[in-house]
């Protein structure tokens, strides 16, 4: 006598199928690369999204600066000075009779030049003594993080001040230059010290070991699986110093010793019209928030992208 055969329990179709797409789904969910998974959390980011925007809109502004400003912003006209904002100036003018609307547009490509040169600059150098003191230690590193302790010894103002004082402030490109390589100087010491910590604790990694024992290089060590490790917290750390170099940068123009007239800046316009600022306020609120707007932008990107880019958050 058979039997027929019992069927399996739990062994239906739909029940398969339901198995299979959640092992896929969950496969492909653990599949996504890093980087696109902090995309992801980039893309979910209000804060982030807000400061990109802003950051954006900046960019587009000092492109086409000139097609945008309605006039000169080094033309005065001493027949139009002290102008209440109007259909013809709207920010009003100066005690020169030049149109404030037109000097912020223009401004902000001193701000974002000064401000993304003078990071970039800071990062290129010290990038490379970060990781060469971290990866080799002993006397080299001594010797790097020594020079970067005297330099970190003074507050960032007053180094930027002292140095700008031995560039002596020019106007043009060459002043616009001494303004970014004073506040690349003065930054130096941070990615400095930043890549370092990273890469004492990278190095000690067992792909880093294994790496050595292949006998591979060092220096492709360090461009080839060192460096890469680091540029998380290298890209926000670039992102908020931007934000700090353009404050920098508007406090020695502020003071006199920064961009110099007649090129526009943000921090010559408060200066230059903050004796007026009872009589006419405006002279020096468009040009501060200006400066305000544009540090939040850069803050907000960053905060963003810190919390993109940490593995920790999910």
């Amino acid at each position: 006598m058979t039997t027929a055969p019992r069927p399996i329990s739990g062994g239906s179709v739909g029940e398969a199928d339901l198995r299979s797409a959640t092992w896929t789904g969950g496969r492909a969910k653990r599949s996504e690369t890093p980087l696109a998974q902090a995309v992801q959390r980039l893309r979910k980011s209000t804060t982030a999204l807000i400061g990109a925007g802003i950051v954006i809109a900046l960019v587009l502004v000092a492109i086409f600066a000139d097609a945008l400003a309605p006039q000169s912003p080094t033309t005065s006209d001493q027949m139009q000075t002290f102008q209440r904002p109007s259909w013809d100036h709207p920010l009003g003018t100066d005690q020169l009779g030049r149109d404030m609307l037109s000097r912020i547009i223009h401004g902000s490509r001193i701000s974002l030049a000064v401000g993304v040169s003078s990071v970039l600059l800071a990062l290129f150098v010290g990038v490379p003594f970060g990781m060469i003191a971290g990866f080799y230690g002993g006397r080299t590193d001594n010797a790097i993080m020594r020079v970067m302790d005297l330099i970190l010894a003074f507050p960032i103002y007053l180094l930027a001040i002292i140095l700008m004082v031995m560039f002596t402030p020019t106007a043009g490109l060459i002043g616009t230059m001494k303004v970014t390589g004073a506040i690349a100087i003065v930054r130096i010491p941070i990615y400095a010290r930043l890549v370092r910590g990273s890469v004492l604790s990278i190095k000690e990694k067992e792909f880093i070991e294994a790496s050595r024992a292949l006998g591979v290089r060092d220096w492709s060590i360090i461009f080839r699986h060192v460096l890469p490790n680091c540029l998380a917290p290298i890209i926000v750390t670039t992102t908020l110093g931007i934000a700090t170099s353009i404050i920098v940068e508007a406090t020695l123009s502020f003071l006199g010793l920064g961009t110099q007239p007649p090129t526009p800046s943000w921090g010559w316009d408060l200066k230059a019209n903050i004796a007026f600022i009872q009589a006419n306020a405006w002279l020096s609120l468009f040009p501060g928030l200006a400066i305000f707007v544009t540090v939040l932008g850069f803050n907000l990107f960053g905060d963003g992208l810190r919390d993109a880019l940490d593995p920790r958050l999910k």
